[in-house]
């Protein structure tokens, strides 16, 4: 099975990685790609956004599966122009993927489906919102209702930097607060089926203990051990299963993943936000544990054929993923700086690249979240310990990192109850 890439980021070298394991693909290419992914694939040099290239470089390539990576060409309908070249995709249509690429859209499918999830009310102007968050009190929640790159949420305490933060989005979905520890649980879809893969927990905040503004996730681990070991199930039933047949109803069946954001709360799992796409780096270790087939799972359900494969089965142990972070991220990114220490770290831990670039030779930083290092592990513990350690070899001029990466779980509550 011959299988295109789309993306430039950490979570598609992640897949690339693990569709490298697979014995049934045969070729890998991707478009554009980073220096990572290009030590296993063949790499074309093709805007993901550009839907007629994409296009044409799957039909010419002769490919069996193009697998979409980032949201922005889901939402921009690059799925929709793949497929009408007769092209199998793992990805939505740009109807489907507008449960990421609308907030709004996404509570409104929530409601329809039964889902549990914060109550919410879309905001367009200051006094709407300065009403729903007197209805809904503090914590403050307020979200960008169309892409941000996961960094489009503010929640505060403070009232002003709510709607200071609402003032710079044209429409926002103002949210009562999900108290509860969160968690991320990827779900592949064939428009019908869904299979579950392993739940996550990522570290959104810049700084250690939760502090500084959101990022695009600064580290992750999986399992949780924390967690009601039927949760997975549980959220299949009763969050994915009940999205996917109403988004069949009204005729934009979902096939690719649907990324479920949750918040373990007292009262039982609620929804905080959908994603279409694998998270980054959510996904980085689920895949490392992954112990069957990716590209068979993948193309089964961009074919509809995910009843026709067996679940994935995960192997047993833990997997840590710590980033890399370049100078002034989030608010800016430092290019250019370079990298040293990426051989060392590889001896006993992958090794994801991200913003990355090759420049006269040299590895260098190219903004935002530079590298991932993965380690896995007997448990939790010993990934972790493998992950820093190997970290610890990489340097460039302004790193920033965690150091409390699955240190400790976020938010629990004693006594979360998931019935």
């Amino acid at each position: 099975m011959k299988i295109l890439v789309l993306g430039t980021g950490g979570r598609e070298h992640a897949l690339t990685i693990a569709l490298a394991r697979d014995p049934g693909v045969t070729a890998l290419h991707a478009a554009p790609g980073n220096p990572g992914i290009g030590e296993l694939a063949t790499l074309h040099d093709v805007d993901p956004l550009d839907a007629e290239g994409v296009a044409a470089l799957a039909a010419g390539l002769g490919v069996d599966l193009v697998v979409v990576g980032p949201e922005a060409p889901l939402v921009a309908g690059i799925a929709d122009a793949v497929r009408a070249r007769g092209v199998a995709v793992f990805g939505p249509s740009r109807e489907a993927a507008r449960l990421e690429g609308s907030k709004a859209f996404a509570k409104e499918v929530m409601a329809a489906a039964g889902v549990p999830t914060a109550g919410a009310r879309v905001c367009t102007t200051p006094d709407e919102v300065a009403a729903a968050l007197d209805a809904f009190g503090a914590p403050h929640v307020v979200k960008d209702d169309g892409l941000a790159a996961g960094k489009g949420v503010v929640v505060t305490n403070d009232r002003a930097e709510a709607l200071a933060h609402a003032a710079g989005c044209e429409r926002v979905v103002v949210e009562e607060f999900l108290d509860g520890p969160e968690c991320s649980l990827f779900a592949v879809c064939d428009g019908t089926t869904a299979r579950a893969l392993q739940p996550a927990q990522d570290f959104k905040r810049i700084f250690d203990g939760g502090r500084g503004p959101n990022t695009g996730g600064m580290g992750s681990y999986t399992p949780l051990t924390w967690a009601d070991p039927d949760l997975a199930d549980l959220v299949l039933a009763r969050v994915v299963q009940p999205t996917l047949d109403e988004m069949a109803r009204r005729g934009t069946p979902f096939v690719g993943c649907l990324y479920v954001g949750l918040a373990l709360t007292a009262a039982g799992p609620r929804v905080i936000e959908f994603n279409v796409r694998f998270g980054d780096p959510d996904v980085q270790p689920v895949l490392a544990l992954l112990e069957s087939p990716l590209g068979e799972l993948l193309h089964a359900a961009a074919t509809g054929r995910l009843d026709d494969v067996d679940p994935p089965r995960f192997t047993a142990g833990a997997a840590v993923s710590v980033v890399l972070a370049s100078a002034g991220y989030p608010e800016s990114s430092s290019r250019g700086d370079v990298i040293s220490g990426v051989e060392a770290a590889r001896e006993t831990a992958d090794v994801i690249h991200a913003g990355t670039a090759l420049v006269d030779g040299a590895l260098v930083t190219a903004g935002g979240r530079v590298l991932a290092v993965r380690a896995v592990g007997g448990d939790v513990t010993e990934a972790r310990a493998r992950a820093y350690a190997a970290a610890d070899h990489i340097s460039f001029a302004g790193q920033q990192r965690r150091s409390d990466i699955a240190a400790e779980p976020l938010g629990v509550v004693e006594g979360a109850s998931l019935r």
